[in-house]
Formats: structure tokens, C-alpha cells, sequence
């Protein structure tokens, strides 16, 4: 059985992520709750929400960390020939309820979200202090396809994307990478490894190494505008 240390609502600390479990891998702790403040503090030292629906709120620090680094991005020739046809434009923060939305609906072949009600409602209060962010893909006036996730600093914390037409998230995910790549941004997080991200470049750090990145550039002021401006 395993036992996990139990957070209190309005607990100011989380455990050191040295005692997060190698099995289920980054496993931290339990409880506490979803308000902007204590998930700042939790993006900060490398920790993260994710948790079932009735499930209680799980905190993980997986170790590796999958990232990506923005200049490294990968772009295959068939993506980039996407690109080039210029069919998709993007923004930031133009639909965030609309982005954070589709992520949370179900996928096929999986039963339910891990983008929960609760959930929810914590990044779109996070969105509205300016913390949480969209970018969204746009074929005309429709919206096919976009991410979210958290800026602190000069890291941007993936969460989740979605796509409704062929490549729109991958390309969301190239124009999101240069133009962090413009802002000198130190990494984006994508807390666990995928044959997808891989394919786009992602690599593994260890937790140390992560948290070195966070120390270095959490502490270095953001842009203060999320509008594009660079040309994909």
C-alpha cells in the first residue's frame, strides 16, 4: 500500500521532490488544493497536478523530465510543408475557455479527463491573473487546435493540447517553440515522456538538471505582451 504524504488546504510547503516515489514514477504526495498560489509555488519546485475524476488531488515529480527546448524544436518535411502553405495562423489568449475546453474533452479510445471541473476552474483563474496561457490555431475563423500552460519566468509549463484537423497541434506546438525561442525562454516542460513529443524534438533531463533550469530562469521577468511576432 502505498502512503503518501497527506496535504492540508492552505498548506504553504510541499515534501522535497527527492522522496517522490520511483514507482508510480514521480508520485509526491496527496490533498492540499488547486488555488493560484499553491500552484505557482508547485510549477516552481518542479511539481505538478494530476489526478482522476473522485480521485483526490495527486502531486508528481517525475524523474526524468521530458522538455523541450525551443530552439530545438523538430520539424519534419512533411510539417514543414504544412507550414509553408500557410493554412493556419495563431495567437495567444484569444480563446482560452475555448482551448482549455477541447483539451478537457474526451479522446477516443479514453475513457474520461484528467482535466477535471475543478481543474478547470483553477487555470482559468490562473489564466485571468496573467499566469496561464493559451495559443491557439486558427484555419480561417475556425479555431482546430491549440495548447495551454503555465509561464513563470522564462519556462512555460505545458499541460495539455488538442487538435481537430490533421498537423494543428503539432504546428501550434512549432509556432508556440519559436516564438519562446524569440523571448529567450530557458524550456518548455512536458512532464513526461511521449513517442509524439519525442518525434518534435523533446529530450529527458534529469530531475536535477530540471530544477537547475527553473532556478535559473523562473527568476527572469516574462514578456509582458503574449502576441506572436515571429513569422512561421
Amino acid at each position: 500500500m502505498i502512503r503518501l504524504p497527506r496535504l492540508l488546504p492552505g498548506q504553504v510547503y510541499f515534501p522535497p521532490v527527492s522522496q517522490a516515489l520511483k514507482e508510480p514514477n514521480g508520485l509526491l504526495a496527496m490533498g492540499g488544493d488547486l488555488e493560484a498560489s499553491s500552484l505557482v509555488r508547485a510549477y516552481r519546485q518542479g511539481i505538478f497536478p494530476w489526478f482522476n475524476e473522485g480521485e483526490p488531488i495527486l502531486w508528481w515529480s517525475p524523474d526524468p523530465r521530458l522538455v523541450l527546448f525551443p530552439h530545438a524544436v523538430h520539424v519534419s518535411r512533411s510539417l514543414q510543408k504544412t507550414l509553408n502553405r500557410k493554412q493556419f495562423s495563431f495567437t495567444f489568449n484569444q480563446a482560452f475557455n475555448e482551448v482549455i475546453t477541447a483539451c478537457a474533452a474526451p479522446r477516443t479510445k479514453q475513457a474520461g479527463t484528467w482535466i477535471t471541473p475543478h481543474m478547470l476552474s483553477a487555470y482559468r483563474t490562473l489564466h485571468e491573473q496573467g499566469i496561464a496561457h493559451s495559443i491557439e490555431c486558427w484555419q480561417g475563423a475556425q479555431l482546430v487546435g491549440g495548447l495551454y500552460g503555465v509561464a513563470i519566468g522564462r519556462i512555460f509549463f505545458g499541460e495539455s493540447m488538442f487538435s481537430r484537423v490533421s498537423d494543428a497541434s503539432k504546428c501550434t506546438l512549432v509556432a508556440l517553440a519559436r516564438q519562446l525561442d524569440a523571448w529567450q525562454f530557458g524550456l518548455i516542460d512536458c512532464q513526461v515522456e511521449s513517442d509524439h513529443l519525442m518525434r518534435m524534438g523533446a529530450e529527458t533531463l534529469s530531475r536535477e538538471s530540471f530544477l537547475n533550469y527553473l532556478e535559473r530562469y523562473c527568476s527572469i521577468q516574462g514578456p509582458e505582451q503574449w502576441s506572436m511576432t515571429v513569422d512561421i
